[in-house]
């Protein structure tokens, strides 16, 4: 009786030891689970922001009125009549801003417009309006996000907006205007545009602003 006793206590000894191992093992995955997605959202972070800045369209006012995409009527209100007007027929373009107004056979071609004011370039069909190039000459400036940026605006304020977009700066040669230095700021959070704003330097201050998009 003594030694079934004494076998059933040894018995019970090793039965709860051995539940304890399967607790503390099965406890292991999820402790390196919850490190392992700790570790992952680190990454994803540290990548988001190395990226270069955003500058989306509705964070944009050109004169502190406009858009980028606005009426003819709207163009001649706040710019004025327009310097020289261009068939984008004589500048060939690759691609161009109201591109999907085209027809299958290219037979209105012939009615998409640059318009130029003040060296800056806009696209026209009919009575839409888009920025193309924006200078920051004779006073224009553009509100981003409520802050002004204009032909004063320098480097040194641009690294306070643009901190990694001014790690990556540039130098590009532009026709007409020889080596400029150029930032990169991209269109949208997702990634989603393949094209990228490009913001011109001269002379240490923000020059001009450009919408690209590859062919």
């Amino acid at each position: 009786m003594k030694n079934l006793i004494i076998s059933l206590i040894i018995l019970m000894i090793v039965s709860c030891k051995d539940k304890n191992e399967k607790l503390i093992e099965n406890n292991i995955p999820i402790v390196e689970t919850k490190e392992t997605k700790i570790k992952e959202e680190t990454d994803t972070t540290k990548i988001a922001d190395e990226q270069n800045e955003v500058m989306t369209e509705k964070d944009i006012l050109f004169n502190g009125k406009l858009k980028r995409y606005f009426s003819l009527k709207e163009f001649e209100n706040v710019f004025g009549k327009a310097d020289s007007i261009k068939p984008l027929a004589e500048e060939e373009p690759c691609t161009f801003i109201f591109d999907t107004e085209l027809e299958p056979d290219n037979s209105n071609f012939n009615e998409f417009m640059y318009y130029y004011k003040d060296a800056s370039r806009f696209e026209n069909y009919k009575e839409k309006v888009a920025v193309d190039e924006f200078r920051f000459i004779n006073n224009n400036f553009i509100l981003f996000k409520g802050i002004k940026l204009n032909s004063s605006t320098t480097v040194k304020d641009l690294k306070k907006l643009f901190p990694n977009a001014m790690k990556n700066i540039g130098t590009m040669d532009v026709y007409g205007e020889g080596n400029l230095q150029v930032i990169q700021l991209r269109e949208d959070e997702h990634n989603v545009s393949d094209g990228h704003i490009n913001l011109f330097i001269k002379n240490g201050k923000l020059y001009y602003i450009h919408w690209w998009f590859p062919c």
